[in-house]
């Protein structure tokens, strides 16, 4: 009985393992927000041609589990700099749609330039570890004519 009992107690920890050691390797909505206020003190102190070249570079002073920061200009043109995909920098995004037609540039850009000039935008994307499409949450924060953003992956 108590051999029986171990067994299953062995199975659902192989099958509950790969689910746990995932939720640990996701970003939080603090942690994404934590990253941009990062990026916009190493803007402010070093400028956006450096803080472009540590995003470029996969630094990982800008990169915390799935999490990955990137900026744009806020009043739309080229992607500046993507910790997760170098081919999309120096890429015009403004018309770019997710799968249900939601234009999520516009909406970062709309964010960016608000009287607040920050805040959250959802939408789906593919995620950066996985491969997987995603609901995706961004955060983004306007400091001077860019805008530094990191999402958080929901799940499906």
């Amino acid at each position: 009985m108590v051999e029986k009992w171990l067994r299953s107690v062995a199975v659902a920890v192989c099958v509950a393992a790969p689910a746990l050691a995932m939720a640990q390797e996701r970003g939080t909505a603090e942690e994404a927000v934590a990253l941009v206020k990062k990026g916009a003190a190493f803007y402010k102190a070093n400028g956006k041609e450096k803080l472009a070249a540590e995003i470029n570079s996969r630094s990982p002073m800008f990169q915390e589990k799935d999490l990955y920061l990137f900026m744009s200009p806020a009043a739309g043109g080229a992607l500046i700099a993507h910790g997760a995909n170098a081919k999309m920098v120096g890429k015009t995004l403004g018309d770019m749609r997710d799968v249900d037609g939601v234009n999520f540039v516009q909406k970062f850009r709309d964010v960016a330039n608000s009287k607040e000039g920050k805040g959250w935008v959802d939408y789906k994307w593919p995620n950066a570890k996985t491969g997987q499409l995603e609901q995706k949450s961004t955060y983004i924060e306007r400091v001077d004519d860019v805008y530094l953003a990191a999402g958080i992956y929901k799940g499906k």
